[in-house]
């Protein structure tokens, strides 16, 4: 199992109130520029929505995103 897959299993199993995150904060965790989370959120590439006109994400939901990710290898499903 892959170092990535083991710490984000260890955050899921943490008993703790959902936490919003903004794109900022999705970019600083995910160590990429925030208009990357943009352009990934408007493609609907990562789950998230819309709170008076700024995106917002759920850290479980994007945590349970990438475990399943991770697990497919990141491949894009339109490829072929």
């Amino acid at each position: 199992m892959s170092d990535e897959r083991k710490t984000l299993q260890q955050e899921e199993r943490k008993p703790q109130r959902t936490q919003i995150m903004t794109l900022k904060e999705v970019a600083k965790y995910l160590g990429v520029h925030t208009m990357t989370v943009y352009r990934l959120l408007k493609e609907k590439k990562l789950p998230g929505f819309k709170v008076g006109g700024q995106w917002r994400t759920k850290k479980d939901v994007l945590d349970s995103y990438l475990l399943k990710e991770i697990d497919r290898g990141g491949q894009d499903s339109k490829k072929k």
